[in-house]
């Protein structure tokens, strides 16, 4: 259709702004940096997550996702996006609450596993609603859920993947808009399986905690890396030893 060549050309053309404003900044020697006196203790996502394409959503350009629903994490890092996802039942007052005090985009998890058919569908509509970016949905989901919330909504709807024997082509059939590659050790091997078959498919990926692990994430095909961050008690440590030692 002449709308969907339109808006195709578009989103190409947005994306070429984007990366000759990235190759821009690249050739400044200095970029300025504002910090806050009383804000400037942030988590920050590892640099090399950079290196990743990005996915653009909406003239937003997302390469860094904390998977977390901590708030306080949420409101003090320095990623692009939030991928809101937890292992319980999906609640519309869990995803309403991230939604309402988040400063980042937010992906919400509505279920897939446990929780699947019109209560899915219910929830990913709620999501929509309430702002998100995106709703992500768990592996063992059917393609016929998978197709009524792709119909259903217009946001980006993200899908789940375990393993390099998912039917990846199916899943794109029925109507994913993203993958969200979560295959623990195995990630960067999942990820290098579908993209050799799959050359466009927009990939979120697990990148595990080192610069290492994620640079191998992000060669293997991955344009955008999900960041689980430290606990609560870990980013507490080095800061109460330092009151410690005072």
């Amino acid at each position: 259709m002449l709308e969907d060549k339109i808006a195709e050309r578009l989103a190409d053309k947005i994306v070429e702004k984007l990366d000759e404003g990235s190759a821009a900044a690249k050739g400044k020697k200095n970029v300025p940096m504002i910090n806050s006196k009383l804000r400037h203790h942030i988590l920050k996502v590892p640099s090399v997550v950079r290196n990743a394409s990005g996915i653009v959503i909406n003239s937003r350009r997302i390469k860094s996702l904390v998977f977390t629903t901590d708030i306080a994490i949420i409101r003090n890092c320095n990623a692009d996006a939030v991928l809101a996802v937890y292992p319980f039942t999906p609640q519309p007052t869990i995803s309403s609450s991230v939604l309402r005090y988040s400063s980042l985009p937010v992906f919400c998890g509505v279920g897939g596993g446990t929780t699947q058919g019109i209560r899915t569908l219910q929830l990913a509509w709620d999501a929509e609603t309430e702002g998100a970016m995106g709703v992500v949905v768990n592996a063992p989901i059917g393609n016929e859920d998978v197709e009524r919330i792709a119909n259903y909504i217009d946001i980006p709807l993200v899908v789940t993947v375990v393993s390099e024997k998912t039917d990846i082509a199916a899943r794109l059939k029925a109507g994913a808009s993203i993958l969200n590659v979560s295959a623990a050790s195995r990630t960067p091997e999942v990820v290098r399986a579908i993209r050799e078959k799959f050359p466009d498919v927009p990939i979120i990926a697990t990148g595990g905690g080192t610069e290492e692990s994620i640079m191998r994430t992000v060669e293997a095909g991955a344009n955008a890396i999900s960041y689980t961050p430290p606990t609560t008690k870990e980013l507490f440590s080095s800061m109460m030893e330092d009151y410690r030692s005072r």
